[in-house]
């Protein structure tokens, strides 16, 4: 039942923002009557600041968005595509950078930013959001160890750990990385045996909990900036490099058919048996002072066009899940031949709270790997 609520909410997201899109198209050519009006610019830009596993979409299908528009509107659009990890991007954005729109891996980051935000300003800067595509977090690994030692949860790899198995470990740091973050946030759920909404501050302070999630994180060897490069990292780097990481489930799809060409070895997701984490990629118009009413024309547009049917098949491509519900999901693509599951079995959770949220990223520094 939690996948189908979670997929429930994302089907009401997607269909509020076709609506946004239709009523602010119509209104345009209402007001207008043709796309030719008088002080209409020659050229607009729009930053788009988006967390970097969307990296290959991104870049494969915007040309055609930028072209299509020119070809509706006469306008010459820019889209400039900036990458980086999801916590980093909300960082930046504190410190001034000035995207127009901007999509971390999940939404779990809009009301952190939101938050600190206000305590700046004293105004929200993310109020309305819609999801253009959704991964769930997994645990990749060479399937040679996975099937030699059984491994199917954070709590595995634990004990092996704990028994002296060498394992390589990674993720991205949680202070960066939406993904790093939400591995952080399983390894403190499955210690604790409780789902992550459910999570108190009491429990992820509990001295048994920090020692199971500081044991995983002892076999570290590393810690990556944002997810999308960490997994071309691990890829290139292979077996003896890195044993199981944490990232989203497009990240072995996206390298797998590498991996085993490079290596002579499979790529594999492991859905963590105690449960999961979907990362919903949000789309989200800032509300700023430093964008106008064209650039929010225009990036209303983009998320139409990122939501598109064909859109969301290229979406799948490079492993991503479409939102869009008219859209069947492509086994080709979401298959065993890509290290990968077409269903998902295991529970699908909701985010924990802020509170807990802050005091995981608070407590890193005491269960991270020291020498990484």
């Amino acid at each position: 039942m939690a996948i189908k609520r979670g997929y429930l909410a994302l089907f009401t997201g997607f269909v509020l923002g076709i609506i946004v899109s239709a009523l602010i198209s119509s209104i345009y050519m209402r007001t207008t009557g043709s796309t030719v009006i008088v002080g209409k610019p020659k050229r607009i830009e729009i930053v788009f600041l988006y967390s970097s596993e969307k990296q290959g979409w991104l870049e494969e299908v915007t040309p055609e968005f930028e072209k299509e528009f020119y070809q509706r509107f006469g306008i010459m659009i820019d889209v400039k595509l900036v990458p980086a990890g999801s916590h980093e991007s909300v960082d930046m954005i504190l410190r001034g950078y000035k995207p127009t729109i901007w999509s971390p891996a999940s939404s779990i980051w809009i009301p952190y930013l939101n938050e600190k935000w206000k305590e700046e300003h004293g105004t929200l800067i993310a109020k309305d959001w819609v999801p253009i595509v959704y991964s769930p977090i997994v645990i990749a690994g060479w399937r040679d160890f996975v099937e030699k030692y059984n491994i199917a949860s954070f709590m595995d790899i634990y004990h092996l750990v704990k028994n002296g198995v060498k394992i390589k470990w990674g993720h991205t740091d949680p202070r960066l990385s939406n993904s790093g973050t939400m591995i952080t946030i399983l390894e403190f759920a499955e210690a604790a045996g409780k789902e992550p909404d459910k999570l108190t501050v009491k429990d992820i302070t509990n001295e048994t909990v920090l020692n199971i999630v500081r044991t995983i994180e002892s076999a570290a060897v590393a810690y990556g900036k944002s997810t999308g490069f960490f997994g071309a990292w691990a890829v290139e780097s292979g077996p003896q490099a890195i044993t199981l990481f944490g990232v989203y489930e497009n990240i072995v799809i996206e390298h797998s058919l590498d991996a085993k060409k490079r290596w002579g070895e499979e790529l594999v997701a492991i859905y963590p048996r105690f449960g999961t984490l979907y990362s919903d990629h949000p789309f989200v118009i800032l509300d700023a002072d430093w964008i106008n009413e064209w650039q929010r024309f225009a990036a209303l547009q983009y998320l139409y066009f990122l939501l598109r049917a064909d859109i969301q098949m290229k979406a799948q491509a490079h492993g991503f899940r479409p939102v869009n519900p008219s859209v069947p999901l492509d086994t080709n693509i979401f298959s065993k031949r890509n290290g990968v599951q077409s269903e998902i079995h295991v529970r699908v959770f909701r985010p924990p709270s802020g509170k807990v949220l802050d005091a995981i990223l608070s407590l890193w520094e005491k269960v991270k790997n020291p020498g990484v």
